[in-house]
């Protein structure tokens, strides 16, 4: 294996840039050389950050074109709000072609865009500096999909028949940062943030192994949103009360679960069918990714909050809140999971390994931003059935320019 390494940048300083960081401890390939933010205060602390974890001598940038322009930073991985990719990815393109630099690759956090038409801007951007792309899409690389995939398709599905149904769960009680609860900033609710993982966790369970993304086709798409908790009145007084004032849930509501039936051609002609489901109004430990692959004799299922650690605190354990066990964690007594690894679990870890390899090999990463593009579509595809109340062909009439109801302010739940 080759010893050279990745000096990579953070475009982006949130809750995602700091998760990447910490998975690196087990990336070899990687080195962090700088964060960017606007904010400088949570640049600066993401790069100590990455210099306490011994993953690189970060640096806080002042610009995106500093760091393309910095030779150690050879790849910017894109952790940055959906409302600010455009604008990102144009600094990034605008430095390449001013000659302040060059890189090998860039990477960009889901989903790729807040809209088809923003998704299309960004891949059409990067396309013109002839730029190596990487979709970060980390559950797709959780160990236990990709043992619990190679198992059934070489055991069950090479005996009885390849398998049909996958379904794939995110839910969890709701964001970190006010600006995922906007709908205008965001580009829509929790469909729009969480569901591009479920999606491609079906389709990457019923694709057969070696066989490329496109062998199956989805075909048709029934999608439902709702707010089930946010938006009553207690519940969304307290989301305005800790998000801000901008926050206002009686007034410009977000879905807080969304689902979604995707039916797919397969490489014969078969039916297959993905269900995914995902809700910022989940109730439980925390963050729970659940996933279930059937064919015609065989089932694997897969599931976060099923830990082999749990601990138990008495009501006389009274610690402050916080997520030391598990991510968007909910309570701090009781019987509770711990995910040790979360960032190995999750799939960050083997997420970053495959992107940084690709790169440094100059060979294209199993999801590009083509995919990404192709995501979005399946999203806003979903968004058009909700609102039209019925199923819809893949990709259905003026899919190009649609923006959910949600993104405009004018849902009403």
């Amino acid at each position: 294996m080759s010893s050279e390494r990745l000096g990579i940048g953070f475009v982006g300083s949130g809750f995602n840039a700091r998760f990447h960081i910490q998975s690196l401890t087990s990336v070899r390939e990687i080195d962090v050389r700088g964060v960017w933010s606007p904010n400088e205060k949570n640049a600066a602390s993401s790069a100590a950050l990455a210099r306490e974890l011994d993953v690189g001598e970060a640096r806080p940038y002042k610009s995106i074109r500093d760091m393309v322009a910095d030779p150690a930073i050879n790849a910017l991985w894109i952790c940055s709000p959906n409302h600010a990719r455009i604008a990102n990815i144009k600094e990034i393109v605008d430095a390449i072609k001013g000659g302040a630099g060059t890189l090998r690759g860039i990477a960009c956090e889901k989903p790729l865009a807040r809209n088809v038409a923003e998704a299309k801007q960004v891949v059409d951007m990067v396309e013109s500096v002839g730029l190596n792309t990487g979709y970060l899409e980390n559950q797709l690389f959780s160990p236990d999909i990709i043992r619990g995939r190679e198992l059934i398709w070489a055991r069950g599905a090479s005996l009885t028949g390849r398998p049909y149904l996958a379904r794939a769960a995110e839910e969890h009680s709701g964001p970190h940062m006010p600006w995922f609860w906007q709908g205008h900033l965001q580009g829509g609710g929790v469909l729009n943030d969480m569901m591009c993982h479920s999606v491609e966790v079906v389709r990457q369970l019923l694709t057969k192994p070696g066989a490329p993304r496109s062998s199956i086709k989805p075909m048709r798409i029934s999608g439902h949103i709702a707010s089930l908790k946010w938006s009553r009145s207690n519940y969304a007084k307290q989301l305005s009360e800790t998000m801000g004032k901008e926050v206002d849930y009686t007034k410009r509501p977000s879905e807080d679960f969304a689902r979604a039936t995707i039916e797919y051609e397969g490489e014969n002609g078969e039916t297959l069918v993905g269900e995914v489901t995902t809700s910022w109004s989940f109730v439980g430990a925390g963050l729970r990714l659940s996933a279930e692959l059937l064919g015609p004799e065989y089932s694997m299922s897969w599931n976060t909050l099923d830990s082999s650690l749990k601990l138990f605190f008495s009501r006389e354990v009274k610690g402050k809140a916080g997520e030391d066990l598990v991510e968007k964690q909910n309570a701090e007594m009781g019987l509770m999971p711990v995910v040790a690894e979360e960032a190995s679990v999750y799939g960050y870890s083997g997420e970053n390994r495959h992107m940084a390899r690709a790169f440094l090999a100059g060979e294209k990463p199993m999801l590009t931003f083509d995919d990404g593009l192709e995501v979005v579509k399946v999203l806003m595809s979903a968004y058009m059935s909700a609102e039209k109340g019925q199923t819809v062909e893949f990709p259905p009439p003026g899919l190009e320019s649609f923006i959910p109801a949600v993104a405009k302010g004018s849902w009403k739940p």
